[in-house]
């Protein structure tokens, strides 16, 4: 099943607990990811249309227009996620009779698994800039609003660690060690940013809660 961006919040976490293969992890991240997006979204055009914060208004809009760039596509990465692994899940079905099936078979199980592999890291990688902004909306949103900014931190960072253990599974399945190496560094990479950001944005919010 996929197509969930339509979906209630009701209907899609009924999905999420079906027991169907997907919607699973990959795309709870990703709606994760944009429920972070969202909130960034919200302090940002809340502290804007206050004239308080006028001087920082062109800027808070700008942060309100990323933001729901990455809500759009991290939306669309649930699905992408979930087709992918439905493509894993179909290419082990295929017939493997003669040797001339099983190499076809084999090599659309890799590319699924390549697949499998994208859509999460992408994940990964959207979750990052939601965190950048995060810490941003953290500094200039309006005080009053810091705890959705600290929620969003939290949120987006949730995101990118579970996007990056469906990159760790379906690598593993992958026989390309350079592609191996290479995802798994991008995806190392994104998670010691994305735990520096989220700590220094929650050090902002617990600092403007005191």
């Amino acid at each position: 099943m996929t197509g969930f961006r339509g979906l209630s919040v009701d209907a899609f976490t009924e999905a999420l607990g079906s027991g169907a293969p997907t919607p699973g992890g990959g795309s709870a991240a990703a709606l994760s990811g944009a429920l972070a997006a969202s909130l960034v979204a919200m302090v940002a055009r809340n502290t804007a249309a206050n004239p308080r914060f006028a001087d920082r208004a062109e800027t808070l809009e700008e942060i309100a227009a990323q933001a729901e760039s990455h809500r759009q596509r991290l939306l669309g990465l649930a699905d992408e996620d979930a087709a992918a692994f439905e493509r894993v899940l179909a290419a082990f079905r295929l017939p493997k009779e003669t040797p001339e099936l099983e190499g076809a078979r084999h090599r659309e199980i890799q590319a699924s698994y390549r697949g499998a592999v994208e859509a999460p890291l992408l994940v990964c990688r959207q979750a990052l800039e939601v965190l950048a902004l995060a810490a941003r909306i953290a500094e200039l949103g309006n005080p009053n609003a810091v705890s959705d900014a600290g929620v969003a931190a939290l949120l987006a960072a949730s995101a990118l660690d579970g996007a990056a253990l469906n990159v760790d599974i379906n690598l593993g399945s992958i026989k390309d060690e350079s592609y191996r190496t290479e995802s798994s560094s991008a995806v190392q990479d994104a998670r010691a940013e994305g735990a520096r950001l989220r700590d220094e944005t929650l050090a902002t919010v617990r600092t403007a809660l005191r």
